[in-house]
């Protein structure tokens, strides 16, 4: 239950976030870049949400549910994709707003669109194994759906505090 509020959680925020764009009237800069990292936010926490049960595989003994797995790395894939888009929008010049994104992703979109293609193709590889039922090369694949964040993570977001 407890995953499910906090997909339902990230959805809303995409949904306000969406919703912030179609008000009468253009958005303030401000109100855009809030609305833009709000969104990004909101896109890795699901991210990390659906990506759950596919770390879990590394503990042989958590159970291993193929059609949840594949079904959550579909959901990663597409989430993937939407990252270069979500990150479009230079928000860097708004100081007040909370962000651990650093310079780099915008100084580098080819790169940054590159890895999260990267993402994608990794999880894509995780659903196609977990459709074939076979545990230890969906575990094989799911790993590297790990190193392709690290990649990114190591490139473009700062460390978090606390």
């Amino acid at each position: 239950m407890n995953r499910l509020i906090r997909v339902g959680t990230a959805a809303a925020l995409l949904a306000v976030s969406s919703l912030a764009f179609s008000q009468a009237g253009p958005p303030s800069p401000e109100a855009q870049a809030k609305s833009a990292v709000e969104a990004r936010q909101a896109a890795f926490k699901l991210i990390a949400n659906q990506n759950g049960p596919l770390g879990a595989l590394r503990n042989p003994a958590a159970p291993f549910d193929a059609a949840v797995i594949a079904r959550n790395a579909e959901r990663i894939q597409m989430l993937a994709g939407m990252l270069p888009e979500l990150f479009e929008r230079d928000t860097r010049e708004f100081k007040d707003l909370k962000t651990i994104a650093l310079d780099g992703i915008w100084n580098s979109q080819a790169d940054f669109k590159t890895k999260a293609e990267a993402l994608a193709q990794a999880a894509g590889a995780v659903a196609a194994a977990a459709k074939t039922g076979d545990r230890a090369a969906t575990a094989a694949a799911a790993g590297q759906i790990g190193r392709t964040c690290g990649g990114c993570h190591d490139a473009y977001r700062a460390k978090p505090a606390g």
